[in-house]
């Protein structure tokens, strides 16, 4: 029998998707979770063979539990099933130890034989996120220019993400004009935006 964590934040549908993995017969959810910040006491707790994660989700993103679970528990495969098929989200999940990666309009047989793939070691990607990946390239964001431009959201000031990061207010700027022209943008939330849409944020 395969067991399964369920990180899935909309009720509905991590129902949904317990019953349906439930039905076949060498699968088991053994737990489920709505927040990310959930996930590792979770699968410590169950010890599943699989942690099937949503990426967005309250508390903590699948992307980061999915590096703490690799580091914590190496023998729980991930496979990560998301709304959000965004090239830059699977080269973080890749990087992240995750086994697998996607998309949730597949069908359930899809998703089944995956958890039973990536439990016998092999990676499974969706093929046309496959093929976006490689032709988008890497994020040419620095892991600074991604917190700079992390932070500003919501019409916050630049003296607001400097204290947030523990920065000056002129490195600060200096990250997101960086951030701005590798993205492209005119300015900081359009810069946001195109990061979000490439899922390098």
């Amino acid at each position: 029998m395969i067991t399964v964590l369920l990180a899935e934040d909309q009720g509905m549908m991590r129902g949904a998707l317990a019953l349906l993995l439930g039905l076949e017969e060498d699968i088991e959810v053994v737990a489920q979770v709505s927040r990310g910040d959930e996930i590792v006491d979770a699968a410590l707790a169950a010890r599943p063979d699989v942690a099937l994660l949503d990426i967005e989700l309250p508390g903590h993103s699948g992307l980061d539990a999915a590096a703490e679970l690799h580091a914590r528990l190496p023998d729980c495969r991930v496979l990560i099933l998301t709304t959000f098929g965004r090239p830059g989200y699977l080269r973080r999940a890749m990087e992240a130890g995750a086994a697998g990666f996607l998309v949730k309009d597949g069908p359930v047989e899809e998703l089944a034989d995956a958890i039973r793939r990536v439990l016998a070691g092999d990676t499974v990607i969706d093929p046309a996120l496959a093929a976006a990946a490689l032709s988008a390239g890497p994020n040419p964001l620095t892991a600074r220019e991604r917190d700079a431009l992390g932070a500003a959201v919501d019409g916050v000031t630049v003296a607001d993400i400097a204290a947030k990061l523990h920065l000056s207010e002129s490195t600060v700027r200096n990250y997101l004009s960086s951030a701005i022209g590798k993205t492209g943008t005119r300015n900081r939330m359009e810069a946001v935006r195109a990061a979000r849409r490439q899922g390098w944020l």
